[in-house]
C-alpha cells in the first residue's frame, strides 16, 4: 500500500477503533459491573447455524461508487475481534493449576474476562481482475483454528502465583469483492463486497449467543482505498450519481468518506451510521470504549472509584486498565479542555463592534421572570400560549403545585428510565403547557437527594396527568 493511502488508513482507523471498540468495557469498567454482562452490540456477525437463536447475522454487505479516474488498484481491510475466553487460575501448592473466580493482587484482581482480539484480512487486487467473471475466483477465505494460550502470574518479587488461559474458538470467513461498470456519461464502478462468517457450529454447542460469540467476527468494518481514484458520497452524491447511489444495497453497514475532508480516495463501511469524513474530538483525552457518556463526565466518574473498584478494573482487561490509568494521570489542562468546545463560529461585522449601536429587538410582549428556578421558556408568560390550568382533576381529586402524587409512568413507553420511577412518591410543583396545547406535571421525586438543585435550576420531571395517582395527605 503506498504510503500516502496509508495515511488515510491510518486516520480511518483511528475512527474505525471508536466503532470497533464501541461497548467493549463500560463504566465502571469491572467485569462484576451489570452493564458488562451482555456485550458486543455492534457489527455482530454470527455462524449461519446460530442467526435464529441470535437474532444476529451472517453477512455483512456493502455496495458505494468510485470513479477509477487514474487508480487502478483496490486496496480492502476487514477487521473485527474474535472473542479469547480468559480464565484466571491459581497455582497449588503441589505445582498444579486449579481455576479460581478471581486473583487478588497488591495492584489488580485478576476474574475471568471475554477479550476481544483484533483481527485484519487485507486484499490487494487490481479493478480489472475483480469485475466480470474474474470475481469469482478472487473471493478470500480465512481460517482462525481453535488455540489455548497461557500467561503467568508473578508477584513484585517474580514468584509465579497463578496463570491466565485464553481459548479461542475457531472462526472461518470470506470476502466476497465484485466490481460493475454502470452505464453513463462518466465511468462509474459500482463496488460490492460481502463478508460471510462461514464457521460450521460444532456438533455439541449450545444454541445461546454466548456461546455464538465465541465462533463470531465483532465489530465487523471495512476500509477501502483507490489510489488516484475517487470514491462518491451515498448521503450526499452528485447531482449526476443520486440514482446509482440510491440504488446501493448495504446490509448492516453505512458506507462513508473517510479521512480529512476534501479526501476522496478512503472509505469506511461502519456497523453504525456516521457522517462523511468523521472524526473523533480534537479534545478527547483517549479511548473510553463508552459512547453513551461524554468524556468529561466519564473521566470525573471514573476518578471517583474505589481503590478496590479500580484494581478490578486493571484486572479485567488491559484496555481497562489503561482508562484508569489515563484518568489517574490526566493533566488539570486536558480535564479542564474536556468542559466544552465551539464547533463553529460566525464572521464578525461592524453592528458587532463595541460602541456601535444595535437595532431594538422585537417586542414579544414576553417577560422573563427573574430568579432561580425558571426555565428559559415559560408559557404562562407567552400570549400566543394555550392557557394552562392551575389544577387538573385526577381520579376525582385537584392536584396542583404542592400535591403529592404516585408516578406510575410506563403506559406509553417512551423512556426506559419509566422503569426506575414506577411507584415513588413525588411533589407536583407546577402545572405546565406545552407548544401543542399538552398539559403535564411538573415533579420531584421526595427521596432525589438532589431536589433542591432540581428546584433551583427548575430542572423537573414531566408527567401527563394520566401517568400519576394522587396521594393522600400523610401517606408514605
Amino acid at each position: 500500500m503506498s504510503n500516502p493511502l496509508e495515511s488515510g488508513f491510518e486516520q480511518a482507523r483511528t475512527v474505525a477503533d471508536a466503532v470497533l471498540f464501541e461497548g467493549y468495557v463500560l463504566y465502571p469498567y469491572r467485569a462484576s459491573a451489570a452493564k458488562n454482562q451482555l456485550r458486543w452490540q455492534f457489527g455482530v456477525l454470527v455462524p449461519p447455524a446460530w442467526t435464529a437463536t441470535t437474532g444476529e447475522h451472517a453477512v455483512q454487505r456493502t455496495e458505494c461508487l468510485l470513479e477509477p479516474r487514474a487508480g487502478d488498484r483496490l486496496h480492502t481491510e476487514l477487521r473485527f475481534l474474535h472473542v479469547r475466553r480468559r480464565t484466571v487460575e491459581r497455582l497449588d501448592a503441589d505445582g498444579g493449576y486449579t481455576e479460581v473466580p478471581e486473583l487478588d493482587l497488591p495492584d489488580r484482581v485478576l476474574v475471568p474476562w471475554d477479550e476481544g482480539h483484533e483481527e485484519r484480512v487485507l486484499i490487494h487486487e487490481s479493478l480489472a481482475e475483480l469485475m466480470g467473471d474474474q470475481a469469482a475466483v478472487h473471493a478470500v477465505r480465512f481460517d482462525l483454528p481453535d488455540s489455548v494460550e497461557y500467561e503467568p502470574v508473578t508477584d513484585a518479587e517474580g514468584r509465579t502465583l497463578g496463570r491466565l488461559v485464553r481459548r479461542r474458538k475457531r472462526l472461518t470467513g470470506e470476502l466476497r469483492p465484485r466490481i460493475e461498470e454502470l452505464p453513463g456519461p462518466y465511468r462509474v464502478l459500482r463496488l460490492t463486497v460481502s463478508v460471510h462468517n462461514t464457521t460450521v457450529a460444532p456438533k455439541d454447542a449450545g444454541t445461546d449467543r454466548e456461546t455464538a460469540l465465541a465462533h463470531s467476527m465483532i465489530g465487523t468494518h471495512l476500509l477501502f482505498g483507490v489510489p488516484g481514484g475517487r470514491f462518491l458520497s451515498l448521503t450526499d452524491p452528485p447531482e449526476w450519481a443520486r440514482p446509482a447511489a440510491a440504488s446501493c444495497h448495504n446490509d448492516h453497514t453505512w458506507p462513508v468518506l473517510a479521512g480529512p475532508p476534501g479526501r476522496e480516495d478512503v472509505m469506511l463501511s461502519s456497523p453504525i451510521i456516521l457522517e462523511d469524513h468523521p472524526a473523533v474530538a480534537e479534545e478527547s483525552p483517549g479511548p473510553l470504549y463508552d459512547a453513551t457518556e461524554i468524556d468529561e463526565i466519564l473521566s470525573l466518574r471514573t476518578a471517583a472509584l474505589t481503590e478496590r473498584e479500580k484494581r478490578e478494573a486493571r484486572g479485567t482487561d488491559a484496555r481497562a486498565a489503561e482508562v484508569i490509568d489515563l484518568v489517574d494521570d490526566m493533566p488539570e489542562a486536558v480535564r479542564e479542555r474536556l468542559h466544552g468546545a465551539i464547533r463553529g463560529l460566525r464572521e464578525i461585522t461592524g453592528d458587532d463592534l463595541p460602541g456601535t449601536a444595535r437595532p431594538a429587538a422585537p417586542d414579544t410582549g414576553l417577560t422573563l421572570p427573574e430568579g432561580p428556578g425558571h426555565p428559559w421558556w415559560d408559557p404562562a408568560q407567552d400570549p400566543g400560549a394555550t392557557e394552562v390550568p392551575a389544577v387538573v382533576v385526577i381520579d376525582g381529586e385537584s392536584v396542583r403545585a404542592g400535591s403529592r402524587v404516585l408516578l406510575r409512568p410506563g403506559a406509553r413507553r417512551s423512556d426506559a428510565q419509566d422503569a426506575f420511577l414506577f411507584g415513588r412518591h413525588a411533589t407536583v410543583e407546577a402545572v405546565v403547557g406545552d407548544l401543542d396545547g399538552e398539559t403535564h406535571l411538573a415533579v420531584v421525586v421526595d427521596d432525589d437527594p438532589g431536589t433542591d438543585v432540581r428546584r433551583a435550576q427548575g430542572r423537573f420531571l414531566y408527567f401527563k396527568p394520566d401517568e400519576v395517582a394522587p396521594l393522600k395527605e400523610g401517606a408514605t
